[in-house]
């Protein structure tokens, strides 16, 4: 599958930048790619922080350990001052390992603070049909990884929207063109502190 297509825009001298490493909710599944938040996000940044721009290595389907195996070299190819991580939603619906999920993220979150990168923890929540143990151990990774690693924490992506029909796709999973702005307006008292 391949990367989300958002532009990374041209550094310019002391630029800074946001990597955001997602799954199909950053990077616009079913969407043309401008349209999801992380890209209006960019266009949120460049008018009201310059100097600053936003990578997007979101990959639709990815779970925690594509992204475990992949930060190294993303935070090698963008230098990011600050990590997005949005990942886990794909583990939560395939009944993966919370162990091995958990373990994936606090890779990512060690390799984004050993480059020098503020994080940005964006947690998910699943559909009650898991069952409780497992939804609240899914949700307690999130929670407690933040706290064991002193990161900012976005407990669920989809809070604006998620009692909204209307905000997602046929599918049902997937927020539509119309409630992106919702989700980027959501991300961005979480993310702004990490910005100064």
């Amino acid at each position: 599958m391949a990367l989300a297509s958002l532009p990374v825009f041209a550094a310019g001298a002391g630029e800074r930048t946001v990597l955001v490493m997602g799954d199909s909710l950053s990077a616009a599944y079913g969407l043309p790619p401008e349209q999801g938040w992380v890209a209006l996000l960019a266009t949120q940044l460049r008018s009201e922080r310059p100097g600053w721009k936003v990578a997007n290595a979101s990959i639709s389907g990815e779970t925690t350990a594509g992204g475990a195996s992949r930060i190294a070299a993303e935070l090698r190819r963008h230098s990011p001052d600050v990590v997005v991580i949005e990942l886990g939603a794909n583990d939560g619906l395939r009944g993966l390992d919370l162990v091995q999920t958990r373990a994936n993220l606090e890779r990512m979150i060690v390799a984004s603070r050993e480059s020098g990168a503020r994080v940005l923890l964006v947690g998910m929540r699943l559909p009650p049909n898991y069952g409780p143990q497992y939804t609240q151990a899914f949700e307690r990774n999130y929670t407690e990884l933040a706290e064991a690693h002193g990161t900012a924490l976005l407990p669920f992506l989809l809070e604006p929207i998620a009692m909204d029909r209307d905000a997602f796709q046929a599918d049902n999973l997937h927020p539509v063109a119309e409630a992106q702005p919702k989700l980027r307006d959501h991300v961005w008292p979480a993310l702004a502190p990490l910005l100064d």
